[in-house]
């Protein structure tokens, strides 16, 4: 294997949903459309296989198909990173790492709480880490703050203790704190990593802190949008817009997160793509007003989109 440990692109890298057939298989004609989708919104990254993928209700041969099918449709357009941590002993972990580093992405995500459990400490999640890192040959690495199982967030320290490495190139940043934010990016200055911040009530601030862009689920529902703030949020010309983007964000948020990723499926079937609205996770269900909430905030959408002059994309099959 030969490591690449540079830094990823700045922009907006997309947390993929898996399309499923209405019967439950993977779909993968429609995972090619939906790829298609988010490259064609000006997607800078792809994160396949993480938690919107329903990473833990696929299979691990469904991991290395969906992850290997993004990097051949990405086909160097992009960088693609996916997860490749697991569970179970650290060697059964780093052996996963490298399938999934051999399917051609650029970085192999890391989900912070499968290295320990809640009650072990920092020290002990450093061990295996270090451990992961010896078994994994070079490999690039991500890290994601994963709510699931359970949330351990990266510390500063943690940081300071791992980018000497060279090996970690990519945080999917779920701490919802600013100032946090800040720290890890001071921690992280000379160093080839990017901090893709989750949180959208941050969205700006963190853009302007210095993170290297934003890996939020609202990308699955609106993308274009999330392209053009990571283009624009630092135009003194556009700040205006830029307040009423982040407005929008904050105002959608707790609604994006209902019943998700269902109600992400059904804002892209509404938009034309041809995704089922099948999801393996168990989640809320989509009830009529949920629908009919959705609907008002994709007209709301529309508006902005419209007075921000940004085109929507419209989508074709896939050949």
């Amino acid at each position: 294997m030969t490591p690449p440990p540079s830094s990823l692109p700045r922009g907006f890298v997309p947390v993929m949903l898996t399309p499923f057939t209405d019967s439950g298989a993977v779909d993968l004609p429609g995972l090619a459309t939906l790829t298609d989708f988010y490259l064609q919104t000006g997607a800078a990254g792809l994160f396949a296989n993480c938690l919107s993928s329903e990473m833990y209700e696929l299979t691990g041969f469904e991991r290395i198909t969906i992850t290997r099918q993004v990097v051949n449709r990405a086909n160097g357009r992009v960088p693609v990173v996916s997860t490749g941590t697991f569970g179970g002993p650290i060697a059964v972990q780093a052996d996963f790492v490298k399938r999934i580093y051999d399917t051609g992405v650029q970085a192999v995500i890391v989900i912070t709480s499968q290295l320990a459990s809640p009650e072990e400490s920092d020290a002990v999640f450093l061990d295996r880490l270090h451990q992961l890192i010896d078994q994994t040959e070079g490999v690039p690495l991500g890290m994601y703050e994963c709510p699931v199982p359970y949330k351990r967030l990266i510390t500063p320290d943690i940081l300071a203790d791992i980018l000497p490495t060279g090996r970690l190139i990519y945080h999917k940043d779920t701490c919802l704190d600013l100032a946090e934010v800040n720290r890890r990016l001071t921690v992280a200055q000379g160093y080839p990593f990017g901090l893709y911040d989750a949180y959208m009530v941050n969205a700006v601030s963190s853009l302007k802190a210095g993170a290297a862009g934003l890996s939020c689920i609202q990308g699955n529902m609106y993308p274009e949008l999330i392209v053009w703030l990571c283009n624009h949020y630092n135009d003194p010309t556009q700040q205006k817009a830029v307040k009423r983007v982040q407005q929008f964000l904050n105002s959608t948020m707790d609604l994006v997160h209902t019943a998700y990723p269902t109600l992400a499926k059904y804002s892209l079937q509404k938009r034309g793509l041809p995704i089922s609205l099948y999801t393996r996770r168990k989640v809320d269900r989509l009830t009529p007003d949920l629908c009919t909430r959705v609907d008002a905030m994709l007209r709301d959408l529309a508006q902005l989109e419209a007075d921000l002059s940004i085109e929507p994309v419209l989508m074709q099959q896939p050949a």
